[in-house]
């Protein structure tokens, strides 16, 4: 696949694509994160962020929201 990585996205989303290729290299089925903006902010942070878990070979959970008591 041919994809169009968005300007300067490996610094702004660096957590996130080390958390992708540590999920790969430890053999886990997961990436988890905390609140969905963690991959991206546009369209393109988006799709190149699912691409990278895609690449991963893990599913994406994103947690639910904390309920205030």
């Amino acid at each position: 696949m041919n994809h169009n990585q968005p300007q300067g996205y490996e610094q702004k989303f660096a957590g996130f694509i080390r958390a992708c290729a540590a999920a790969k290299e430890k053999g886990a089925d997961r990436v988890l994160i905390a609140y969905p903006w963690i991959i991206g902010d546009t369209y393109e942070e988006i799709m190149e962020s699912l691409w990278r878990v895609g690449e991963a070979g893990v599913g994406l959970y994103i947690t639910a929201p904390r309920k205030e008591r």
